[in-house]
């Protein structure tokens, strides 16, 4: 039984702590997906295609076309003489490689078709053309 005498005391509920822990976990969370996300090749401006499809591959081998021309493989610098032979060794003794080709979109289309001549022409590859969707 209350008193008359006695001041009524009022439930509360303090979120401040709830909110501090909730930006932690937050926090947390995105920091640890921007560190797990894989980076496949070098930035390029990628041309946009429609009806472009997401292949998966175990092994996928990046090679990259940039703005100026640069060729690269898993972000090794070649040129395009040894393209073959370091596609080839990156790709061991697994014949099911998948080879994506990163090509800028300012890069000449005459380019982009002699390095994928010589990517077809390794046995067993096969061969995808990244674009943005």
């Amino acid at each position: 039984m209350r008193l008359p005498d006695e001041p009524e005391t009022i439930a509360q509920i303090n979120i401040v702590p709830m909110i501090d822990v909730v930006f932690a976990i937050l926090t947390f969370l995105i920091v640890s997906s921007l560190s797990l996300s894989k980076s496949e090749g070098l930035p390029v401006n990628l041309p946009k295609a429609s009806t472009s499809q997401v292949q998966d591959s175990p092994a996928k081998i990046t090679v990259t076309i940039d703005a100026n021309g640069k060729l690269m493989v898993d972000k090794k610098l070649v040129n395009l003489d040894q393209i073959e032979s370091t596609v080839r060794q990156v790709m061991g003794s697994n014949q099911n490689s998948l080879i994506v080709l990163n090509a800028d979109k300012s890069v000449n289309h005459g380019n982009v078709v002699e390095v994928m001549d010589r990517l077809r022409r390794i046995k067993g590859a096969k061969l995808g053309i990244a674009t943005a969707k």
